[in-house]
């Protein structure tokens, strides 16, 4: 069932990559300022006032619905003074965001409603301290937030997602289930491992089962978006503790969809698992060179969610076990890369999309010479 691939005789990236402080900084100040990133999914926006925050170092973001329904992104920083207005991960605002240093409130759209003891002050205008506003996406009912302050637009820096995941309706299901982890490890690290399961037979014994190891393939294996499908031992099962679907078919699939999981890459922020019964997505924001906090959102329709005796557990404990599993092995890698005895070693047939990630990261990063990995 797998196609021929090839790592092109890369080897793994220096050391540095995984530790060094100036390179933590320049990726990011030339990919995570620059890059769409994915925030959340449409479902925690459900009414008019709701928010969630989305963070990247010092950057922090307010995504909300306003009063006629429509999604906005506003920078977390108050106009006045600078202070951060919201300050719990997700809510819901009320008709309003009001600052809780000196009450400065702004409406949904961001225009200042009122800011106390201002009237006397000569020039002031409301209509100048509106709240700053970030770019924003819908893809698919995912949520990306852009930090620059003229991105590109999504649909060309992302060029292969238009239309090609359309029939999992991703917009319409909601999120059953989050878990939120960090773990000891640089970001990239864990987007590699993601990125093969060339460990699975030994780490993942009871993934291996449900789909063995080489049963894959990879229909975008270059770019800001890598993965394709793995074939599943039965026919009509799914990524679940016992290996059955936990809900019916996703509405939009086909029987050409049973018995396959799809994964993919979205370079820098995202993974994207695509199951014949629900969606999980990982959303990785590095915190340091060597931590890295990954969000991770399980997806089901809403009508296998009303239905009775739906189940997500099966799903949920699955992932969190494999999740677990591997982030063990990325912060023992973690552990690795950091000593002064590590050199880069060569990819095997089976990581093409490792090296594949890698030259999209060292294009993203502008690195020349050579730092780029080296074939031998």
């Amino acid at each position: 069932m797998s196609e021929p691939r090839s790592a092109q005789g890369q080897r793994t990236l220096p050391g540095e990559y995984f530790t060094s402080e100036e390179i933590f900084r320049r990726e990011q100040e030339r990919i995570f300022a620059r890059r769409w990133l994915c925030a959340g999914h449409v479902s925690e926006l459900a009414a008019p006032g709701s928010y969630l925050l989305f963070e990247l170092g010092t950057e922090s973001v307010i995504l909300l619905r306003d009063r006629g329904g429509g999604l906005r992104a506003l920078h977390n920083v108050c106009r006045h003074r600078g202070s951060r207005l919201c300050l719990e991960p997700a809510g819901e605002l009320g008709g309003a965001i009001r600052c809780p240093y000196h009450a400065w409130t702004y409406e949904l759209d961001g225009t200042l409603r009122a800011a106390p003891n201002m009237a006397e002050v000569a020039g002031f205008e409301r209509t100048d301290h509106a709240l700053f506003a970030a770019s924003l996406t819908d893809w698919e009912g995912l949520l990306f937030v852009h930090l620059g302050a003229e991105p590109e637009a999504f649909e060309r820096e992302l060029p292969v997602l238009a239309g090609r995941f359309e029939r999992w309706r991703i917009g319409e299901l909601v999120r059953v289930h989050r878990t939120a982890y960090e773990v000891e490890a640089n970001w990239k690290l864990l987007f590699h491992n993601y990125s093969e399961c060339y460990h699975c037979p030994t780490v993942h014994p009871h993934l291996n089962r449900l789909t063995p190891y080489r049963n894959t393939s990879n229909d975008l294996d270059e770019g800001g978006v890598l993965g394709g499908p793995m074939w599943m031992t039965h026919a009509d099962g799914s990524m679940t503790m016992g290996g059955e679907r936990c809900a019916p078919l996703l509405p939009g699939l086909g029987d050409g969809d049973r018995g396959h999981v799809r994964y993919y890459t979205v370079f820098p922020s995202m993974f994207l698992s695509l199951h014949p019964d629900y969606v999980l997505v990982h959303r990785a924001r590095p915190l340091s060179p060597t931590r890295t906090r990954i969000v991770c959102d399980w997806l089901f329709h809403p009508e296998a969610v009303a239905a009775p005796g739906f189940d997500p557990a099966p799903a949920i404990e699955f992932w969190d076990l494999t999740n677990r599993q591997d982030w063990e092995l990325c912060a023992n890698a973690q552990k690795g890369v950091s000593s002064r005895a590590y050199r880069p070693g060569p990819y095997a047939d089976l990581e093409s999309q490792l090296a594949a990630f890698d030259r999209e990261y060292l294009r993203a990063l502008d690195v020349e010479g050579p730092v780029r990995p080296t074939a031998g």
